[in-house]
């Protein structure tokens, strides 16, 4: 069964289309009006293994926020539905990757209890014209909707560029990894029966 969901998401800030494949090929076809969010949802792409298709139109004359947290509203959404029942899955996912300088490290539990510690201090506040704080509103929100516990420490780092960038690419990893199909986990990955 195709592992895939979209959705259409309107208000008066921002008008989303997203869809995701969990079983994709890394391709991503993206136009967020943020470009540097786009960067970093291209990596996350293309390092989890997904197929990822946004076509954003926000506020970004007010400034990035809202388009921002609305897709990670989005990217949470279809996730959750693309996974259905979560029989097979691993379930828990881990990654470490480098970027120069910085390391990054991301934790991932599919557990339907959202949550995100996230532990990273960033030497700039913006990276072009993107607030760093977005970071960070962007991955509870997709944490949240989701329903994903989700850590995210950078170890070092002193680029916040390369943190940021590390940051993606060890999410898409490690969700890459709680996502896939185990063939020896029989049912769902809980004593509890369910997720």
């Amino acid at each position: 069964m195709a592992r895939v969901s979209e959705i259409k998401r309107k208000t008066n800030e921002t008008d989303i289309f997203l869809a995701f494949n969990i079983d994709g090929q890394g391709k991503s076809r993206l136009e967020t009006g943020v470009p540097f969010l786009t960067h970093m949802l291209d990596l996350f792409t293309k390092h989890g293994q997904f197929d990822l298709t946004v076509n954003a139109k926000g506020d970004i004359g007010v400034d990035d926020h809202h388009t921002t947290e609305d897709i990670g509203i989005c990217l949470g959404q279809v996730l959750g539905e693309a996974l259905g029942d979560k029989k097979g899955i691993k379930r828990y996912g881990n990654a470490f990757v480098p970027m120069d300088e910085a390391l990054a490290q991301v934790i991932i539990d599919l557990s339907n209890r959202p949550h995100l510690e996230m532990r990273a201090e960033f030497s700039s506040q913006k990276v072009g014209t993107f607030d760093t704080e977005l970071v960070h509103e962007f991955l509870w929100k997709l944490a949240l909707e989701a329903r994903m516990n989700l850590h995210v420490i950078v170890h070092y780092g002193q680029n916040t560029h390369h943190m940021i960038e590390a940051i993606f690419k060890a999410l898409g990893r490690a969700l890459h990894e709680a996502t896939t199909i185990d063939p020896n986990i029989r049912g769902v990955p809980s004593t509890k029966g369910m997720l």
